[in-house]
C-alpha cells in the first residue's frame, strides 16, 4: 500500500479556556451562555483609552498546568501585542505572550499504539485572551458578531511535532483534557468550544530528513473529530504526492458530517503578526516561592493515582486506567479506600453497581446519594457471608439508593434479605434437591460434573435465594461424591 511508504507528522496547538470568573484583563464575566453581547464593557470592545489589568488567576492556572507538564516556569513574563483582524476581535490585536512564555519544555506521556508509554515533548505553554464569536448560520445575509467570548483567559498549549498517528493525536488530547478538569482550570468541553483544538500535519517518505509542506486543520468540535480530520488529511495528502499534485501551505476547515477538510485560507508564507511588547502591562515576576507554594496544593494527578493504584493497591492496569479517568470517579475511590483496605472490593463496586447506575440515571457521581461508607458496610455484609454479591447488588443496593441514611444490614433484615448460613438448615434443602433428580445423581456419578449446576438451582429455589451459595456448593459436591 502507498501508505506504508510515508510517515505523517502531527503536532497540535490546543486553546484551553480558563475557568475564571472574570476576563483576562477586565471584569467582565465569563459566564458561558448568556445572552449576545452581554458580557462586555469598554475594555473588552476595545474603546480608546481603557487600560487592561491583569487577571491574577490566570498566572496561578498556567503555573498549575505548567507544573502538572513538567516544565519550566518562567521568572520574568512579558505580554505582547499580537497584530491580526478578525471582525470579531474588536481591538485589532490580541495580548498573548511572544518571547516569554510562561512555560517551556515539559511533556504529555500517552500510550501509543502498541500500549508502550511515549513522551509527547511540549514546545510552551503561553498566556493569552480570546477572540469574540462570529455567527453564519442565523442571517442569511449577514455574519453576527457576538463579543462576549473577547478577552476570556487561554492558555495555548504548543507541542513538539512529535506525534505519528491520528490515534496518538486522540490519546494525547485525551491525557491533556483529563489534566486541565483534574486540575479544576477549564472543563475541558470541546463541544462548547472551552478547549479547541488546531492540528499541523504533514507526511514525508519514511526516513526522510525534512519534513513535508505543513497544514493547518482547525473547526473540530471533538476529540474524535480531531482524530477523524487528521485521517481524513493524512489520506488526501498522501494521495497528492502519489498523484504528483503539490501540497500547499494553507489553513483547512474540518466538515464532521463529510469527514473532509477543505480549503479556508492559503499560507504562502508564515503569518507576520508584528508583534511587539503590550506598552499597558508591567511585567509579570514569578517567584520560586509562588511555584512552590503552588506545587503543594497540586492534587494527585492521574499519573500519580495510577502508580499508586497499580503499585501499592494492587489494582491492574484497566482497573486503574477506568478509576482515574474521571477526577470525580477517582475522588469517590479515595473515600472509598479511606475507610476500607479491600481495595478490589471497592473498585468493583464503584466500576459495576455505582458505575451502572449512574449510566441508567445520567447523573454524575456528584450526586450520588450514598455515602461511601455505607457502600463499605454493604460490601461488609457480602464478606461476611451474610449476603450474596448478587442480592447486595440487586436488591439491598436499590434499597439504599431510596434510603440513603439507613444502614445497610437494617435495609437487608427488613427485606428478609440475610442469607442463611446454617449449615444444618442448608443441608435439609441439599437432601431435598438431590432427592428430587436420581438419575441426574447417577449421571454425576458417571463423570457429568456439570449438572452441580442443577442441584444447585433447585437448592436456592428451595430455600428462596437465601442459601449460602458457597456452603451449598460445599455440601452439594459432598452429598454427589458419596457411595
Amino acid at each position: 500500500m502507498s501508505e506504508d511508504k510515508y510517515e505523517p507528522v502531527i503536532g497540535l496547538e490546543v486553546h484551553i479556556q480558563l475557568l475564571t470568573a472574570s476576563k483576562a484583563y477586565s471584569g467582565d464575566s465569563t459566564e458561558y451562555g448568556a445572552a449576545a453581547n452581554t458580557n462586555v464593557s469598554p475594555v473588552s470592545l476595545g474603546h480608546p483609552g481603557v487600560l487592561p489589568v491583569l487577571n491574577e488567576k490566570m498566572i496561578e492556572y498556567a503555573v498549575k498546568l505548567g507544573l502538572a507538564c513538567h516544565c519550566e516556569i518562567r521568572e520574568s513574563n512579558e505580554f505582547a501585542r499580537k497584530n491580526y483582524f478578525y471582525a470579531d476581535m474588536p481591538k485589532g490585536y490580541q495580548i498573548s505572550q511572544h518571547h516569554t512564555p510562561i512555560c517551556n519544555g515539559g511533556y504529555i506521556t500517552i500510550k501509543d499504539t502498541e500500549g508502550q508509554e511515549k513522551r509527547i515533548n511540549i514546545t510552551r505553554i503561553h498566556m493569552e485572551e480570546d477572540s469574540g464569536k462570529s455567527i453564519h448560520d442565523q442571517d442569511p445575509f449577514n455574519t453576527l458578531i457576538d463579543l462576549n467570548r473577547a478577552g476570556v483567559p487561554l492558555l495555548e498549549m504548543v507541542s513538539e511535532p512529535e506525534i505519528k498517528t491520528p490515534e496518538e493525536a486522540y490519546q494525547y488530547l485525551t491525557e491533556v483534557r483529563k489534566l486541565v478538569r483534574y486540575l479544576d482550570i477549564c472543563d475541558g468541553n470541546m463541544e462548547e468550544g472551552s478547549m479547541r483544538c488546531d492540528a499541523n500535519v504533514s507526511v514525508m517518505l519514511k526516513g526522510a530528513d525534512k519534513f513535508g509542506e505543513k497544514v493547518e486543520v482547525k473547526n473540530m468540535n471533538s476529540i474524535r473529530n480531531v482524530q477523524r480530520a487528521l485521517e481524513h488529511e493524512i489520506k488526501r495528502q498522501i494521495d497528492c504526492l502519489e498523484n504528483n499534485l503539490v501540497i500547499y501551505q494553507e489553513t483547512r476547515m474540518f466538515d464532521a458530517v463529510a469527514g473532509t477538510t477543505s480549503v479556508m485560507r492559503t499560507k504562502e508564507e508564515a503569518d507576520d503578526y508584528r508583534y511587539f511588547t503590550e506598552p499597558d502591562l508591567p511585567q509579570v515576576i514569578v517567584k520560586q516561592e509562588y511555584v512552590d507554594e503552588i506545587q503543594a496544593g497540586l492534587p494527585q494527578l492521574p499519573d500519580q493515582l495510577f502508580e499508586k493504584y497499580t503499585k501499592e493497591l494492587g489494582l491492574s492496569a484497566y482497573d486503574a486506567t477506568v478509576i482515574i479517568d474521571s477526577r470525580s470517579i477517582s475522588t469517590y475511590y479515595e473515600a472509598l479506600i479511606a475507610v476500607t483496605s479491600n481495595y478490589k472490593a471497592a473498585a468493583n463496586w464503584l466500576m459495576g453497581p455505582i458505575k451502572s447506575h449512574l449510566n441508567e440515571n445520567a447523573i454524575p457521581i456528584g450526586e450520588f446519594v450514598i455515602k461511601p461508607e455505607s457502600i463499605v458496610a454493604l460490601m461488609e455484609l457480602v464478606e461476611s457471608g451474610k449476603l450474596s454479591f448478587t442480592v447486595a447488588a440487586q436488591k439491598v443496593f436499590p434499597l439504599l439508593v431510596q434510603n440513603p441514611n439507613m444502614d445497610p444490614e437494617s435495609l437487608a433484615t427488613e427485606g428478609n434479605l440475610i442469607q442463611d448460613t446454617d449449615e444444618d438448615s442448608i443441608n435439609d434443602f441439599v437432601k431435598q434437591a438431590i432427592a428430587k433428580y436420581p438419575d441426574k445423581v447417577l449421571e454425576y456419578k458417571s463423570g457429568k460434573k456439570g449438572l452441580i449446576g442443577l442441584f444447585m438451582w433447585e437448592v436456592m429455589k428451595l430455600s428462596k435465594g437465601k442459601a449460602d451459595p458457597k456452603k451449598a456448593n460445599q455440601l452439594v459436591q459432598k452429598l454427589l461424591e458419596q457411595d
